[in-house]
């Protein structure tokens, strides 16, 4: 569905099997329902009849209810109607694992004193995820809308896989789907007492790394404009997209990190950020949200309980992240 590498860690070694073949039906499950690169899945055989409405099954409504969650916590910068958006930039069916798809560096922006030439818009448009009529039974959606539910639907993933190995197999769990990183359970023992989850966090191997320690329960997510990357037109793009015009939002940072209670928290406000651009620095200290923000020239700016100290990859700093208290409004 994502195309991208899932990875799994537990604290009792002889489960990871039982661990893995968990995650997989989760993330398998998750795919059937909403993927756009299936013919089968349900939001494509269902999404023709979608103006007329259509019920659903409860994983496509859960998933669903999670990304209208994200675009209410994100005041519409997350809205999961830009399928024929993303469709018309080309990136869509038979796109997936395309050569050219990929994630390069962004060529870092020299400093200038001359104002950089900005290019007219169009008109910002009505939020779509706000025209959505979803009801008891059925679910209805306007003609000129198409549901896309990947970002929120794969961090949605990490959260049920993670939650799912802990309550059946009873031991700590670390799930990456991508840049989306969720867990349950204890963490790895540290001096025979449940630890802290030790990971590093960096986009691109280029990029300015650094290693925290996550709580047990608690998720980071990375969103990047240095990946999903392709040419339309003869210009490169990028699949996070700003709502209000349906085009690829403006690179100001690099990538965003955010440790919250979940992985669907963690991504909204991580591609969110992406989209707001420098207006997300005041959003992210005003609110609280832990954070951590690579400009477009490698610059580190944190916010929240996110450690300001970075470090290169052979290195450890082990910095402690315990995500909360934010209003997330």
């Amino acid at each position: 569905m994502w195309g991208l590498e899932a990875s799994v860690t537990v604290t009792e070694p002889a489960l990871l099997g039982a661990a893995g073949d968990i995650v997989r039906n989760a993330v398998a499950e998750v795919d059937l329902a909403c993927s756009r690169f299936r013919e089968d899945s349900e939001l494509m055989r269902l999404q023709p009849q979608m103006a007329r409405g259509v019920s659903i099954s409860p994983m496509f409504r859960l998933l669903l209810e999670r990304a209208l969650d994200a675009a209410r916590m994100t005041g519409g910068d997350v809205d999961p109607t830009l399928g024929a958006d993303l469709a018309a930039l080309g990136h869509g069916p038979g796109t997936q694992g395309s050569p050219g798809l990929t994630s390069v560096p962004v060529p870092p922006q020299p400093v200038s004193s001359q104002p950089v030439p900005q290019h007219p818009l169009p008109a910002p448009r009505a939020p779509g995820w706000s025209r959505l009529k979803l009801g008891a039974g059925t679910l209805t959606v306007p003609a000129d809308l198409r549901l896309d539910l990947g970002a929120s639907a794969k961090a949605v993933a990490a959260d049920l896989a993670a939650a799912g190995a802990y309550r059946e197999l009873g031991c700590g769990v670390l799930v990456g789907l991508g840049g989306d990183l969720a867990s349950a359970g204890p963490g790895p023992h540290e001096d025979g007492r449940p630890g802290h989850w030790q990971i590093m966090v960096q986009d691109l191997p280029a990029d300015p790394a650094q290693y925290i320690s996550l709580a047990p329960g608690f998720a980071v997510a990375t969103s990047s404009t240095q990946k999903r990357r392709w040419k339309h037109q003869g210009t490169q793009v990028h699949h996070i997209l700003d709502p209000r015009f349906g085009l690829p939002a403006e690179p100001v940072w690099r990538s965003v990190s955010v440790a919250a209670p979940t992985c669907l928290e963690a991504n909204a406000f991580s591609t969110a950020a992406i989209v707001r651009g420098f207006a997300a620095l005041d959003w992210f200290r005003t609110e609280g949200i832990t954070a951590r923000l690579v400009d477009s020239r490698g610059r580190v700016a944190t916010t929240g309980g996110w450690p300001a100290e970075t470090c290169n990859p052979g290195g450890s700093t082990g910095e402690s992240i315990t995500p909360g208290g934010g209003g997330h409004g």
